[in-house]
């Protein structure tokens, strides 16, 4: 039985990768190259490709488990079979995690093995109507509306930038700033660490990543800056957004700069998951999504 032979995740393997997410329809924030070059060391992605079908592999807390399979709709049964027979090969019990719920579907039918199938409300991603972000109209966006007027009051000298070279090492001092603020608020939290690694990575492979990026800045300081990209047809992803939280009214104003300087021709915007964060949580709820973009794990059952 042939092991799938995996490479370690590289910036040089956007263009071989890109074209499997962009095959077809995915609404899952993570299913692009950016999300796994960003986490692909704290993850240990690992990716291969064969008879056109990519399969990603990866590695958390010593637990082993698998992306879906990207590649023909028709072939998925195929896969989840060469999948099987991998975690068979190196004597791991199978888990596979994100699943988008067609591919849930997959699993569940597989025939002659049982697979449980779990959804994780933690794991699901925010959806929203990208007019409603920018224009953040009517009672229900009354309170960010108030604190995007405060700070336009407060900050009149504020200005949106798009990211560039010129001012990626500015951005990179705010993150600097951020973390530090809240390290000291949760000194034991090891994912603050490796969230700031790969920030700092993608800024400065910025331009290769052909992403777009948004910044406030008060003066000659940068006190927020975003980046996401185009994730489907429909759908721009947000994949960092951080502000100065002294600077209030900070994170509504870049939300809103980076959708309508950027994304204003995309109907929605997926803003990603909270983790299960209560103040995450509330924070995205505040925004008031349209819908709620399921992600499943399935895993044998013995």
């Amino acid at each position: 039985m042939k092991i799938i032979d995996c490479h370690k995740l590289t910036k040089a393997d956007k263009e071989i990768l890109d074209p499997f997410f962009q095959a077809q329809y995915h609404e899952n924030s993570h299913f692009n190259f950016t999300n796994f070059f960003m986490w692909r060391e704290p993850y240990h992605i690992h990716w291969a490709i064969e008879e056109e079908i990519l399969y990603l592999t990866a590695k958390w807390n010593g637990r082993f488990f698998v992306m879906q399979p990207f590649g023909p709709a028709d072939r998925m049964t195929e896969a989840v079979g060469r999948q099987l027979e991998w975690f068979q090969s190196v004597g791991q019990p199978f888990q596979a995690s994100g699943l988008e719920a067609s591919m849930a579907a997959v699993y569940e039918q597989y025939e002659g093995l049982s697979f449980q199938v779990q959804s994780n409300r933690d794991d699901f991603d925010y959806l929203y109507q990208t007019a409603d972000l920018i224009q953040l109209a009517g009672r229900k966006y009354h309170s960010k509306k108030n604190h995007l007027n405060s700070f336009r009051k407060d900050y009149a000298e504020a200005e949106y930038l798009p990211i560039t070279p010129e001012i990626v090492q500015d951005c990179k001092l705010n993150i600097n700033a951020w973390y530090k603020m809240r390290s000291q608020d949760l000194p034991d939290d090891p994912f603050l660490a490796l969230e700031r690694a790969a920030v700092i990575e993608v800024l400065n492979n910025f331009t290769d990543f052909k992403l777009k990026g948004g910044a406030i800045a008060v003066g000659k300081r940068i006190v927020a800056f975003t980046f996401g990209e185009q994730l489907n047809r429909d759908t721009a992803v947000i994949h960092v957004e951080k502000a100065d939280p002294a600077v209030r009214g900070a994170y509504p104003a870049i939300n809103q700069a980076f959708l309508a300087h950027e994304w204003s021709h995309l109907p929605y915007v997926n803003r990603q998951e909270d983790m299960g964060i209560a103040g995450m949580r509330k924070a995205k709820e505040s925004y008031k999504p349209v819908r709620m973009i399921e992600k499943f794990t399935a895993a044998m059952q013995s």
